[in-house]
């Protein structure tokens, strides 16, 4: 099976502080968002919260990125989502050091550096081509991320047991009205 790289579990965490079908959102306040933060040592202890700002970009972030899991599905990303994102890193500038790291550039406030942390993670998945095993469940009322472990990267679902039955379930609810007259086939 193959494990997933630090940077994608990190990236995957984020990415599911929001629950689709528990309309739930971890980062519903700023000081959920440095809760989740400080939890994974990204945050100091003894930093201040974030701002309402700052709180912002990482939202924007988030939406940004889950657009591009959702990408990897087959959905169609929402550009304004993806724009707002680029505008948001666009004020987080990164360090590239001799030996080609990258890392925060000095000067940012202790609540902007994990929003670059997390964006050289994902940076760092897409330069290797593993951001393509990092996607969003296909079935949206669930809309989880997960790493596939896929040999051909094809997995689509969260869970075949659950969210992929649901899917095939409703597909062959529609297919079986359309053969008995009762649905309008351009509907679907």
């Amino acid at each position: 099976m193959l494990e997933p790289p630090a940077s994608a579990v990190l990236v995957e965490a984020f990415a599911n502080t929001v629950d689709v079908e528990a309309a739930s959102d971890e980062f519903a306040t700023p000081d959920g968002l440095a809760a989740w933060l400080r939890g994974r040592g990204l945050l100091a202890a003894a930093a201040a919260g974030i701002t309402p700002e700052a709180h912002a970009a990482y939202l924007a972030l988030r939406a940004g990125i889950r657009e591009e899991l959702g990408a990897h599905v087959g959905d169609t990303p929402d550009p304004a989502l993806l724009a707002a994102a680029d505008r948001a890193l666009a004020e987080h500038p990164v360090l590239v050091t001799a030996r080609g790291r990258l890392t925060p550039a000095p000067g940012l406030s202790p609540e902007r550096e994990p929003l670059v942390a997390l964006a050289i993670a994902w940076s760092e998945l897409v330069a290797t081509g593993d951001a393509a095993r990092l996607k969003r469940c296909a079935e949206h009322t669930c809309g989880w991320a997960f790493w596939d472990v896929s040999k051909n990267r094809s997995r689509r679902w969260c869970s075949m047991r659950v969210c992929g039955n649901r899917n095939k379930s409703r597909s062959y609810a529609s297919r079986q009205r359309r053969a008995a007259g009762h649905e309008d086939p351009t509907t679907d």
